[in-house]
């Protein structure tokens, strides 16, 4: 979400349709004086006037074919143009104040589902296989395929591979999602949406139109498209053998939940979807919650287990571990998995899963409680401060100096 609003600023929406519409006209048009059968009315524009005022000009029959197409066409890219300025305005006007008001624009307007739509022509354009090279993780009895999506989101496929049944978690592009249902042929049976965004819900619509049974699960304090199931805290949903419990995590959204698949009955390890609470060495931007919640619901994923598998919402894993390394100058884990990380990207090769216990030995937002960080940061423990809310403190601090980190 945080590189959807980056790219809003100054953006540039292009009309959807260029298409004439069909059917007959109503009569003549004012200012036509009653052309006769076989003469069209066009609007144009006239040199010295306002661009987006229509002006009318009869045309003969006899004109060239392809000079009528052309004009037919440029009159309706010139009404789309109208729609454009309004947009542009908007953009404008969210580029002069902050940044909530931009996100307010993302988030609460159609404006929002219409970047959207420009995010993901443009990845396909640009990646039409994707942007990385998806690896697939499988285990006895299941198998869990990332599904790369826009310019570094991931999608993920999870199959019961007993009975053919899946469910995918945040399918940002239904085309991409419903391609990898074909090629693994498996039953779509559930949606697990982690929040409201646009590049984690855009395609619940799609996908529930082409598989009715298909279930949207997802917390009810996020306006999430389509959602049939709501979700409290620590409830379960089974998928053919497969049980995924939802954790509410607020911070990134006041509804955001995750989804940790249950690994024991096949031998392996938990599996955490993360969304956008947690990524390699990062964590979500605080746009509808305080330090104070986010570190609680991180807290909640780190309860999880060293060994659970971190499935995260975006290939972020270069540029968070890059940023973390400009804190902590002398950490081993954190240059070992630095070096990786880029010989992988090098390769656009995904940098996910890694576990739990790995990014508690790098991951800055998993390590407020370490004193290297915090004397890193020049915080100190206030007399009488809960430790809680001193770590809150740190985690406010790295959250800040990435937030500008990413703006360089």
């Amino acid at each position: 979400m945080a590189a959807a609003l980056g790219g809003l600023r100054g953006t540039r929406l292009l009309g959807q349709s260029c298409h004439r519409p069909a059917g007959p006209q109503a009569g003549p048009k004012p200012g036509s004086g009653g052309l006769p059968e076989g003469v069209e009315y066009i609007p144009t524009r006239k040199k010295g006037k306002n661009p987006m005022k229509p002006v009318g000009v009869a045309w003969a029959i006899g004109l060239p074919s392809g000079i009528i197409l052309f004009l037919l066409v440029k009159r309706e890219v010139d009404k789309n143009r109208l729609e454009q300025l309004k947009i542009r305005r908007k953009m404008m006007e969210a580029n002069q104040g902050d940044y909530e008001t931009e996100y307010s624009l993302y988030a609460r307007t159609r404006l929002g589902y219409l970047f959207y739509q420009r995010q993901v022509k443009k990845a396909r354009e640009r990646y039409p296989h994707g942007h990385s090279a998806p690896q697939p993780c499988c285990f006895p009895g299941v198998k869990i395929l990332p599904i790369p999506v826009l310019s570094n989101n991931y999608s993920y496929l999870v199959i019961d591979t007993g009975s053919g049944r899946a469910a995918v978690v945040d399918p940002s592009d239904p085309l991409a999602v419903q391609a990898a249902i074909e090629e693994e042929g498996v039953m779509l049976e559930a949606i697990f949406c982690t929040h409201k965004h646009w590049d984690h819900s855009g395609g619940n619509a799609a996908l529930r139109q082409r598989h009715s049974s298909c279930k949207v699960y997802g917390s009810a304090l996020d306006a999430i498209p389509e959602l049939t199931n709501p979700l409290a805290d620590r409830e379960k949903v089974s998928v053919g053998c497969l049980t995924f419990e939802a954790l509410t995590t607020p911070g990134h959204t006041v509804g955001h939940m995750v989804y940790v698949l249950d690994g024991r009955p096949f031998g392996g390890p938990p599996c955490l979807f993360s969304g956008d609470l947690l990524f390699l060495a990062g964590c979500g931007r605080l746009f509808e919650g305080s330090p104070e919640t986010m570190l609680t619901s991180l807290d909640v994923a780190v309860g999880l287990g060293e060994d659970t598998l971190l499935w995260p919402g975006h290939e972020y894993a270069l540029e968070c571990l890059t940023f973390a390394s400009l804190l902590e100058l002398d950490n081993p884990a954190l240059e070992q998995k630095l070096q990786w990380a880029t010989q992988q990207r090098q390769e656009k090769r995904s940098t996910c899963p890694s576990t739990l216990g790995e990014e508690q030995t790098y991951n800055p937002f998993l390590r407020t409680h370490r004193p290297e960080l915090q004397a890193a940061l020049g915080l100190r423990q206030g007399g009488g401060e809960h430790p809680d809310a001193f770590r809150a403190r740190v985690l406010k601090e790295v959250r800040r100096r990435k937030d500008l980190y990413k703006a360089t």
